[in-house]
């Protein structure tokens, strides 16, 4: 075979894997067998440069920095979209299209917005050839050698059935997962760090050296087409999405048809719940018309299309001060600092409290008492302190120090080899951590101790009524009367949970005694595997590694756990004091089918609760999780499946009903 015919064989096997993993998003290889071939083809290359052509992959980074930007003027203007903040204002979207268009019902390609840079895209007989920014709409910067660099667009369109010319334009965005690890680079060389994606998007395409932008994590979404040489032969927006996707263009794969106000609302919802999973952000939702030549019969109004509009989200980011920052202990002696905030809504939630992580984080954004920072809130996580805005900061600001010693026993702080986290290591000692270490056993996935709320627990402590997860079992009824608002039918209640809690799983205790990195499916695999609290309080990190599922992090925390003396005491109470469990079985192959299996739920099942389904699943062998992801091998959907059922159809994971659970 000749060298040029190696050469091309290997350009159309690059570019035939990079259109599986941008575009389908379906890898067929591994990146280390794609990173040969291309050093294969970079070499040939090398033997032979007349043989290079300007759309191989070698060729995508320049190898010298731009002049400067130059202008282009874009052939047909790249319009803004109108929006839309509430279903009120969507009807009346909806309703001026069908008064216009004299229809009974629309039908609408719903899109998410993503929130990135606007970009063009020029094919010139199948090779890119400009790329711009959209600028003012009118006149935007030449981008092309940046563009060049990001994989996930092709240098040259994918099969022969392409126009002489034709303009792809979409949103160039920078992942989340990208952006953390960029900032977490960039933060140990000492470079600027973003304050969030959209931005590292935008920085990272003005950069007048592709090399630099070579680096970035970039991902692009094509979303409509501009100018084009021919005559499209399809009717709809949809259809003409599917086409450049043939081309190898990544297209957004949550793209739905809708029908009209009510279906676009569903789309709206659906992606709402669905936003915090995805690793990308977004800002809204688009509706366009798909019909195209209804498009065309609507027309414009000034600066945008009449037949489109961006339906948005509540921000996820906004601006405030910090008033105070102090600590707080959790269940495992760690230290996180948090910023007390001048309350803020965001994305529709006030916050007052945002975590400041570790001390680590606190220096890497230099963040003081009475700056002005970005707070971002995503979902039911924690809220977080993003950026600081350093123009803001007034001269009586104040750097914060961590504690040395802990701030509820005094005791003086650690912090572990290899860990960001302070930690005070008073255990049980500590009220603070003797209050979460409580909760979590009597907690419901624990020993389930009805009746023994937090604000409870907080009253005994602070009492001196409990100092350890053993002493609930001799509390006294006189002791709990004395107690706020606690009379004595509420008493008795909470000492016959007590008392009904003595018999459990042996899983479940080992659940309860709260051993760091140890939750249900693990603690299961310990109680099936060594069977006795003995064999765990002995096992050796060795032999908790040849466990399944058990890695050395974990095996350490568990040999850990026993080596302390007072966990052991502990243990012995509980044990003293009458908690009692049958004694478990190895299951076998036959009894655990979905071992090693990553399991979701989702939607209402009918004939068990949630938890029961999750505590079924675990016992068949596998684990659960809360959320989708390319690691999910399974997901149970019941009635009323939303956002995960969205995003399982999306990545390909499997989709069982209710019926397929019951006949387990």
């Amino acid at each position: 075979m000749s060298n040029q015919n190696t050469i091309e064989q290997l350009r159309q096997q690059l570019n035939e894997y990079a259109y599986h993993y941008y575009v389908l998003d379906d890898p067929i290889t591994s990146d280390s067998q794609y990173d040969d071939l291309y050093k294969q083809l970079l070499a040939l290359e090398k033997q032979h440069p007349h043989l290079i052509t300007t759309d191989s992959p070698t060729q995508r980074v320049a190898d010298k920095p731009l002049d400067g930007f130059k202008q282009i003027k874009h052939e047909i203007p790249m319009l803004s979209l109108g929006n839309v903040f509430s279903s009120t204002e969507l009807v009346e979207f909806d309703k001026r299209l069908l008064d216009l268009a004299q229809l009974n019902a629309i039908e609408y390609s719903a899109e998410p917005k993503l929130d990135g840079l606007a970009v063009s895209i020029v094919y010139l007989d199948g090779k890119l050839f400009q790329a711009a920014t959209r600028g003012d709409g009118t006149i935007g910067e030449d981008i092309t050698a940046n563009i060049k660099t990001i994989k996930a667009i092709p240098l040259h369109l994918r099969g022969k059935n392409y126009p002489a010319k034709l303009e792809v334009r979409g949103e160039v965005i920078m992942t989340k997962s990208g952006f953390d690890n960029y900032n977490k680079q960039a933060e140990i060389k000492g470079e600027k760090t973003f304050a969030n994606p959209r931005n590292a998007a935008a920085g990272s395409l003005r950069q007048l050296d592709p090399r630099k932008t070579a680096k970035r994590p970039l991902m692009f979404y094509a979303y409509s087409i501009g100018v084009i040489s021919d005559e499209l032969s399809f009717s709809t927006h949809i259809d003409t999405l599917n086409w450049i996707k043939t081309l190898g263009i990544p297209v957004n794969n949550l793209n739905q048809q809708v029908i009209g106000a009510s279906g676009c609302q569903e789309f709206h919802q659906m992606i709402g719940q669905l936003r915090d999973t995805l690793n990308y952000d977004i800002d809204g939702v688009v509706y366009k018309v798909n019909n195209l030549a209804l498009q065309k019969k609507l027309g414009f109004v000034t600066k945008s299309p009449r037949w489109a509009t961006a339906h948005k989200y509540p921000a996820q980011e906004a601006t405030t001060t910090i008033e105070n920052i102090d600590v707080q202990v959790g269940r495992t002696g760690s230290i996180t600092p948090v910023a007390r905030l001048n309350p803020v809504v965001v994305g529709g939630v006030t916050v007052t409290n945002a975590t400041l992580h570790n001390e680590d984080e606190i220096r890497r954004k230099d963040v003081r008492i009475g700056d002005t920072v970005f707070v971002r809130r995503a979902g039911d996580v924690i809220p977080e302190v993003v950026k600081v805005v350093l123009q803001k900061r007034p001269k009586n600001s104040k750097k914060f120090k961590m504690p040395t010693h802990c701030p509820v026993c005094d005791t003086k702080l650690h912090r572990i080899e290899g860990e960001a986290v302070l930690r005070c290591p008073a255990g049980l000692f500590c009220d603070a951590q003797r209050k979460h270490a409580i909760k979590h056993f009597a907690s419901r996935k624990a020993l389930n101790i009805d009746g023994l709320g937090d604000k409870l627990i907080d009253l005994m402590v602070d009492n001196g009524l409990v100092k350890t997860p053993a002493g609930l079992f001799h509390l006294e009824k006189n002791e709990l009367i004395s107690l706020e608002r606690m009379a004595e039918k509420s008493a008795n209640n909470v000492l016959i949970s007590i008392e009904n809690s003595k018999h459990t799983s042996f899983d479940k205790f080992i659940y309860a005694l709260g051993i760091r990195e140890v939750g249900e499916a693990t603690a299961l695999t310990l109680a099936q595997q060594l069977k006795t609290i003995d064999r765990i309080t002995n096992a050796t990190t060795e032999e908790l590694e040849q466990l399944p599922d058990i890695g050395p992090i974990v095996a350490k925390r568990i040999t850990q756990f026993v080596q302390d003396k007072h966990n052991l005491l502990v243990i012995d109470e509980l044990i003293k004091a009458g908690i009692t469990w049958d004694e478990i079985q190895t299951p076998t192959a036959d009894e655990q089918p979905l071992l090693g299996k990553t399991i979701v739920l989702t939607g209402s099942l009918s004939q068990y609760t949630r938890a029961t389904a999750k505590d079924k699943l675990i016992q068949l062998g596998a684990k659960v999780a809360g959320s989708i992801s390319k690691n999910t091998d399974l997901l149970v959907a019941g009635e009323k499946a939303g956002s995960k059922l969205a995003k399982a159809e999306t990545l390909g994971v499997e989709v069982r009903d209710e019926a397929w659970l019951v006949s387990l």
